[in-house]
């Protein structure tokens, strides 16, 4: 029945048309630009103050990956929230890594990025109005980002996230931005997402996660839930057939947005409440 339901809304989703943007944001922190896409609803107004989704890439891929890949575009437009997806980097795990220039990306994301988008679009400024997700890479970056700065983002997300990468030490360039897993084994633990779920306060941040089960990164999503669970952090997690490729996350974004949809709808319902 998810299937089923995913496919209608694919097939749905083919009458909107978004705009989509490609900017080159200035990183003060990195000396560099940044290209990055912004989809806003085709209806957009600045007299309208909206929600914004941060989506993230995977390791080599880069800012136009969801746009080409999947149909976010017009999902954006359907449920008229923006869409913001930065270049990371070849790499770079959306981390700051220290004495290294060119791989400030925790800053660039959640500071940098979110300043620019702020001041030059008409968004809802608070966590309240912010969510991040992504894939693989970017389902670690979207996770860990939002787990440290929760004054930032209100729901975040993964699919086929690497939210524990210890089982893979010689891969993706991890080692060469954070040393060897043998010499700096501490410096790993900090860094893996399964290790920050201490940090979270039951319903202070909205979460969901994805993978499929053919995914090599299964089994530590598994271990997330388990351990969310344990920790009595209420999530959604979600699993179907599918491996790590743009036939599953082309699926998975658009029950991911569903959520995210959800979630905005909701805070905007407690503010008006409140207010």
């Amino acid at each position: 029945m998810l299937i089923a339901f995913v496919l209608f809304l694919c097939t749905f989703t083919n009458a909107f048309a978004a705009k989509v943007d490609t900017l080159s944001i200035q990183s003060p922190s990195m000396g560099k630009a940044i290209k990055t896409v912004v989809i806003l609803p085709q209806n957009y107004s600045n007299k309208i103050s909206y929600p914004v989704l941060y989506l993230l890439h995977g390791y080599s891929g880069n800012y136009s990956n969801w746009v080409k890949n999947s149909s976010v575009s017009a999902l954006a437009d359907q449920y008229g929230y923006m869409v913001v997806c930065p270049d990371g980097g070849f790499g770079s795990w959306y981390w700051d890594v220290a004495n290294d220039k060119n791989y400030q990306y925790e800053t660039f994301v959640s500071k940098e990025l979110i300043d620019y988008i702020d001041q030059h679009y008409s968004t809802i400024k608070d966590r309240s109005g912010r969510a991040i997700t992504g894939l693989s890479m970017g389902g670690h970056g979207a996770l860990s980002l939002a787990i440290k700065h929760q004054d930032s983002y209100g729901a975040a997300g993964s699919t086929a996230g690497g939210v524990d990468f210890r089982p893979f030490p010689l891969n993706w360039e991890i080692k060469d931005r954070i040393g060897n897993y043998a010499d700096v084994p501490q410096e790993w633990d900090n860094r893996v997402v399964i290790n920050m779920v201490p940090k979270l306060v039951n319903n202070k941040l909205r979460l969901i996660i994805d993978c499929g089960k053919e995914d090599f990164f299964y089994t530590v999503n598994v271990a997330l839930h388990d351990k969310l669970m344990y920790h009595n952090i209420n999530h959604t997690f979600v699993t179907s057939e599918g491996g790590h490729n743009w036939e599953y996350w082309s699926r998975s974004i658009v029950y991911q947005m569903v959520f995210f949809k959800g979630y905005f709808d909701q805070a905007k319902k407690s503010e008006k409440k409140n207010g």
